[in-house]
């Protein structure tokens, strides 16, 4: 079973590079942004709690994430493949629930891949990402936030995964074969 985390700041590639890891390695797939934006969708308590979090630039609450993420991971069964998570964890108390998570199911994190893309490609990408979609998170003033929490909160993320001994840098701009290619080769010899 092969878990991975795909880590990054918001606009680095994680949802394309997950799309791409599903079609070869048949992994599922828990991207925490489209839970989320689908409680949103369908005005669920859980979508209005988290749409106040979201419109605002902050991060949801822990235990509301785990409780969502157990429930979705549950969903592919005791056998499967393994799973991406896209999107989470955001923190290292977010990273010690989902190991515990996992652990209490007999799995474990197998790699985390991080994927490195400088802020002005970030901003460059999320604009045109929020014109193409319509995301109302993808504005400059929100991405700015984003990019803040991400750096203030997530980043502390790669020394912890690197002290775990399954920490993955992948340069995450350029070709977007290339930067599959790097991630492959990690996924390879897990």
């Amino acid at each position: 079973m092969k878990n991975i985390v795909i880590f990054g700041a918001p606009g680095s590639g994680k949802g394309t590079q997950s799309n791409l890891i599903i079609e070869k390695y048949g992994l599922g797939h828990i991207s925490t942004g489209d839970v989320l934006r689908e409680e949103i969708k369908n005005g669920t308590e859980l979508g209005k709690t988290a749409k106040g979090f979201i419109d605002q630039g902050q991060l949801i609450p822990d235990e509301l994430m785990i409780s969502i993420l157990a429930n979705v991971y549950d969903g592919f069964g005791k056998e499967h493949e393994g799973v991406i998570f896209d999107g989470f964890p955001r923190t290292i108390p977010q990273a010690e629930a989902l190991k515990k998570m996992l652990a209490e199911r007999g799995h474990e994190v197998a790699a985390m891949i991080e994927l490195d893309v400088p802020d002005e490609v970030l901003m460059e990408r999320l604009i045109k990402r929020g014109k193409e979609s319509g995301r109302s998170d993808d504005n400059e003033d929100t991405i700015k936030k984003r990019l803040t929490v991400y750096y203030s909160q997530t980043s502390p993320l790669i020394d912890w995964y690197k002290n775990e001994g399954i920490h993955h840098h992948i340069n995450g701009y350029g070709e977007l074969q290339t930067i599959f290619s790097c991630i492959s080769d990690v996924i390879d010899n897990l």
